[in-house]
């Protein structure tokens, strides 16, 4: 019998569904899955951490939907936005948002 498995990522359009555990793979620096549909559709690969398979991110609790993104991943984009600006060669001003 096939594992059935949640999608329990909230900002995920199929949050909620239960699909067919295909297989588990090591992949980008994480556990993904593979799953697969009732109707033998496949679903592209998911992080685990996104599934029933794990118990639910802390921060994905405490939010409770209220938040898209985390602090930290904010940070992690400005500092990016910022190498990005200086890659160009525009210097950021004080007035800069």
């Amino acid at each position: 019998m096939t594992e059935r498995v949640r999608i329990t990522h909230p900002f995920h359009p199929l949050t909620g569904r239960e699909l067919d555990l295909v297989r588990v793979n090591h992949n980008w620096h994480e556990e993904r899955v593979c799953l697969e549909a009732a109707d033998g559709q496949l679903l592209w690969w998911l992080p685990r951490r996104w599934t029933s398979l794990e118990p639910p991110e802390p921060f994905v609790q405490a939010s409770a939907g209220k938040a898209a993104f985390r602090s930290a991943d904010l940070l992690e984009l400005a500092a990016l936005l910022e190498r990005l600006r200086e890659a160009r060669g525009h210097a950021r001003e004080p007035d800069d948002v």
